[in-house]
């Protein structure tokens, strides 16, 4: 077989010159053409011109020879003026038949003037690979990715079954070919191409070694992030039956990143720190925080410094709203013998401690801290440090006791922000900020100013200035105007925000006593909650979100208001279903007892309320206004319980009127002018719903 396969060969050889027959010189030197002479089949001489280790070569491994020679040296222009000589089908034409003797027979081929089939196939596909890298270093990117794919497909072509036995150098060639075909694809800007070069990569069977198929892994996650290609989902026909098909890039990036930290964890790879990034950033992307956080606990210890990961898991839990979680690794994090000068983590500390009032105290001291590391430069992070500043100024203002205290803190409040306006003068944040402090200190005017430029500045997109516009509208008993600006936010609010305009929308038709339109509000309110319930896109739900509790418990006030007793006790009933025990509900029994006489039960209702939530404020109103009809040895507890819920809200009006006649009830006349005076002049600026919702 191995003589019927050298007349095969004889062909190109034939034709070459005579002169090239008898010349001496090694194939380096001489015109390759005549390596591969005929005169070979007539007599075996010494390894000599166009020889090997014994083995003649034909024409197209000698220009591979000559070519891989002169790449070595550098040369790239005269290596690929070498390579262009190489008939690569051709070539593979004379292997296909030999190697698939080869694998039937299992004979050895003899030593004749052709070299060993899987050698002489290892050394052709190793110069077009070569001569893919030589397009590639001269700019030609386009017909390198071209070269590199006619060596996969030649290897297809010749082993049909996939190549598990072949020979290494030719292993080498393929896994070489195979990470250089999508990158080539990616210079010569086919991105689409480069992507069907990934995927052939990883899913044909090429017999790559573990660290080649993790390079290419990688290169692929990047690319699929980071390349600006959207990409198909891949062929279902090239996956198993029950396997996962991601349905995007990222989705793709996903799955092969999560791949090679698996191999991390099984000790099939080293650590690569970008991994963990890439995979950081795709799940960033899906909104995934938790996984991102699992990832990093599942890491072990000493691959990232403590402080960093401890800071990467505060922002994880604070993503997914764990925020005591995020608070107590920010902790460790920010202790004076680890990183406590750390800006960001000192940022989003105060901006947690910002957000609960028994946290305020220790989010003043993260937010001081913060804007002291800040550089003079650094406006945005100083400004930011100045807003939660006053986040958690404010909140620390509500719980203190004294109003020294308090006032002292409401100075600086406002001088704070005024400082981080000046850093930051066009941050609608800020401005709405601003005007929350001036609308609780009961300066209106500065307020509405406030909200009208938030408006501006956000063009009318963000519901929450609408309701503070409205609110402040309502302040100064402007109740018509307040519904015209409610009505105009519903008519740019998307359907599913206007929850809290349309609460707003009830109780100002309260306000301007009108009963029975306010129940039609409710009812569409209801309406919405319902439908946002029941609808599979499930909401987003913010803090200020209206709940199906809310309403029910607001009607109940409605009709209590109004005598139609059956019907608040039905919504009452309402209430509880979704809320068994509440201080609202409670505070509303006892309402109900009071209007009908039932003194004691009515009391009983209040006491249970203020248990089950101890900083209710109307609860403490009811009970110590209802304690001062009742005696003049009960007017101290009942100074007692309303001076605790002025304490909690110093802006209560109903706090200070029945103060006030308390004080009168105990011959304190001058004390009760002043809690009257104080209670008109709230009165006057008393909006229809608490500021506070709005913060």
């Amino acid at each position: 077989m191995a003589a019927e396969q050298e007349d095969g060969e004889a062909g190109p050889a034939a034709e070459a010159p005579a002169e090239a027959k008898e010349e001496e010189p090694p194939p380096a030197a001489a015109e390759p053409a005549g390596a591969g002479d005929g005169s070979a089949k007539e007599a075996e001489p010494p390894p000599a011109a166009g020889s090997i280790e014994g083995l003649s070569l034909n024409y197209e491994e000698a220009r591979a020879l000559l070519g891989r020679l002169e790449f070595q040296k550098g040369n790239v222009e005269a290596a690929l003026c070498v390579f262009d000589g190489i008939d690569l089908q051709a070539a593979i034409t004379r292997f296909q038949p030999s190697l698939s003797d080869k694998g039937a027979a299992k004979k050895p081929a003899k030593s004749d003037s052709s070299s060993d089939p899987p050698n002489a196939a290892s050394l052709v596909l190793e110069a077009i690979y070569l001569k893919s890298l030589s397009l590639q270093k001269l700019g030609k990117s386009t017909e390198a990715a071209q070269q590199c794919k006619s060596v996969l497909d030649s290897v297809e072509s010749m082993f049909q079954n996939g190549p598990p036995d072949i020979e290494q150098k030719l292993q080498e060639t393929v896994n070489k070919s195979v990470e250089l075909l999508p990158e080539a694809w990616k210079k010569a800007g086919s991105l689409q191409d480069a992507l069907a070069a990934y995927r052939r990569a990883l899913l044909s069977s090429w017999n790559l070694d573990e660290e080649c198929t993790t390079r290419i892994q990688k290169r692929f996650a990047a690319f699929l992030l980071y390349g600006c290609v959207e990409a198909s989902p891949p062929s279902s026909g090239s996956q198993a039956e029950g396997t996962f098909v991601p349905k995007s890039n990222v989705e793709e990036a996903i799955l092969l990143l999560t791949i090679l930290l698996k191999k991390w964890y099984q000790g099939k790879t080293h650590w690569d720190p970008s991994v963990m990034e890439h995979l950081t950033f795709a799940l960033s992307i899906c909104d995934q925080p938790a996984l991102i956080a699992k990832h990093l606990e599942e890491v072990l210890p000493g691959i990232y410094p403590r402080t960093e990961r401890w800071n990467t898991l505060a922002f994880c839990y604070y993503g997914v709203g764990q925020k005591e979680v995020a608070l107590n690794f920010l902790r460790k994090s920010l202790n004076k013998h680890e990183n406590p000068k750390d800006t960001m983590g000192l940022l989003l500390a105060a901006k947690i401690c910002s957000e609960e009032c028994h946290l305020a105290s220790e989010g003043v001291e993260y937010a001081r801290r913060a804007i002291a590391n800040t550089e003079s430069l650094d406006v945005h992070l100083k400004s930011a440090g100045l807003h939660f500043l006053v986040s958690c100024l404010g909140k620390k203002a509500k719980i203190v006791s004294s109003d020294h205290q308090r006032c002292l803190l409401q100075t600086e409040t406002m001088k704070s922000l005024a400082e981080s306006m000046a850093l930051d003068r066009y941050n609608s944040n800020l401005i709405f900020d601003m005007g929350i402090e001036y609308a609780e200190q009961r300066n209106m005017n500065a307020a509405l100013r406030c909200a009208k430029e938030f408006i501006d500045a956000t063009g009318g997109s963000v519901s929450k200035g609408w309701r503070l516009l409205a609110l402040v509208l309502s302040a100064q008993q402007r109740f018509s105007e307040a519904e015209v600006a409610t009505n105009a936010a519903l008519d740019e609010t998307a359907k599913w925000d206007q929850g809290p305009l349309l609460r707003i929308k009830a109780k100002l038709k309260v306000a301007q006593s009108s009963p029975m339109e306010a129940v039609e509000a409710y009812r569409v309110l209801l309406a919405l909650v319902q439908a946002q319930k029941n609808s599979p896109k499930k909401l987003q739900g913010e803090d200020d979100g209206v709940t199906e509790f809310e309403i029910w418990q607001g009607l109940a006030n409605l009709y209590s208001s109004l005598s139609y007793w059956r019907d608040a006790e039905i919504c009452l009933q309402k209430a509880r279903a979704l809320k068994s025990y509440s201080a609202m509900t409670l505070n509303a029994e006892g309402y109900m007892h009071e209007k009908r006489n039932q003194s004691e039960d009515a009391l009983a209702a209040y006491v249970n309320a203020s248990s089950t939530q101890l900083d209710h404020v109307p609860s403490k109103v009811a009970i110590g206004a209802l304690l001062s009809k009742q005696g003049p040895k009960y007017l101290p507890a009942a100074r007692s319980f309303l001076s605790d819920a002025l304490r909690i809200e110093p802006t209560n009006r109903m706090a200070w009127l029945n103060l006030g006649k308390v004080h009168k009830l105990d011959g304190r006349i001058s004390d009760a002018a002043d809690c009257f005076q104080a209670a008109v002049m709230l009165e006057e600026s008393d909006p229809v719903e608490s500021f506070r919702g709005l913060s």
